[in-house]
């Protein structure tokens, strides 16, 4: 009856967005799958996904949560109504936090890898 689901939006889903929406959103999800679980790009990815699904209110029992994780990311890619560039524009701001996060919490050991680098404008 129930899947196998992680709590928060789960790494190993990243490379099955990419055919979702049109190629700046796969350019980001290439960029996402790229890393390890543990770098930058990557966590703001899964950030900004927890964040558009959202994840954290999930009930392990909700109709939502029994179909899956990637029933429901598929959905809410489908159902999002803004572009691929406020998609972008989203990851931007993960980033910015989960650098911002790193900088202050080093014990985590979260990679950083192109401090300047954001994905559509620099």
């Amino acid at each position: 009856m129930y899947t196998d689901n992680e709590i928060l939006f789960p790494y190993e889903l990243i490379p099955s967005l990419r055919g979702m929406r049109g190629p700046v959103f796969q350019e980001l999800v290439e960029r996402a799958a790229s890393g390890s679980p543990f770098e930058d790009e990557t966590l703001a990815f899964m950030l900004m996904m927890i964040r558009l699904n959202g994840c954290v209110p999930c009930e392990t029992d909700s109709f939502r949560a029994m179909r899956g994780c990637f029933a429901c990311a598929a959905q809410t890619l489908r159902r999002y109504k803004g572009s691929d560039e406020d998609l972008v524009a989203a990851f931007n701001q993960s980033l910015e936090e989960i650098r911002a996060f790193a900088g202050v919490n080093p014990q985590f050991n979260i990679q950083t890898l192109s401090p300047a680098h954001h994905l559509g404008g620099g």
